[in-house]
C-alpha cells in the first residue's frame, strides 16, 4: 500500500502511496473511504491492503468500494515512550486498529482524536476501549489526507 516516510516538515510518518495503494489516497483527499475490491463477479471480495491480483480467485480486476466510515476499535497501544522523536510533543498518544463495520475482515490502522484536526494526544488513554464504536474523519498532514477516527458517542 504504503511506505511510512518520516516527513521533513512535521517529522510524523506519513504514507508514500505505491501503485496498488495510490488510489486509497486519491479517494482519502477526497474524504471517503475506499477499499480495493475484486472486480470479477464471480468473486467480489474486498482486499486490503491492496494488491495487484486477487488473493481469492487470482484475478487482476478491481474496483474502489466506497465505505460507510463505521468501524469498532479491534486493538489499540499507547508508546511509552513515544518511538520517534516528533512524537514526543504528543505523549501520550494513541494508535488503533479499527475493524470496518460494512467488512469486518478489513482492519485500518491510524490515531483516535476528538475531531478531525485535534492533535494525536486529544483523547485521554484512558478513554479508549477495545468493540468502542469510531467513524472516519479526514485530515490533511503535509500534503497528504489521512484517515483517523473519533469516538461515535463522545
Amino acid at each position: 500500500m504504503a511506505d511510512a516516510t518520516d516527513n521533513t516538515s512535521t517529522g510524523l510518518l506519513t504514507p508514500t502511496p505505491d501503485d496498488d495503494g495510490a488510489p486509497f489516497w486519491d479517494y482519502a483527499a477526497q474524504h471517503e473511504l475506499r477499499v480495493q475490491a475484486c472486480a470479477n463477479p464471480e468473486c467480489g471480495r474486498l482486499r486490503f491492503p491492496p494488491r495487484p491480483c486477487c488473493p481469492h480467485c487470482q484475478s487482476f480486476d478491481s474496483e474502489w468500494r466506497q465505505m460507510s466510515g463505521h468501524g469498532r476499535i479491534w486493538s489499540y497501544v499507547v508508546p511509552h515512550p513515544p518511538l520517534l522523536p516528533a512524537y514526543a510533543a504528543f505523549a501520550p498518544y494513541n494508535a488503533i486498529i479499527v475493524e470496518l463495520a460494512d467488512a469486518p475482515h478489513i482492519r485500518l490502522v491510524g490515531n483516535l482524536v476528538t475531531s478531525a484536526d485535534a492533535p494525536l494526544n486529544s483523547i485521554d488513554p484512558d478513554r479508549i476501549r477495545i468493540g468502542a464504536r469510531v467513524q472516519v474523519v479526514f485530515t490533511e498532514v503535509d500534503g497528504i489526507t489521512l484517515p483517523r477516527w473519533v469516538l461515535e458517542r463522545p
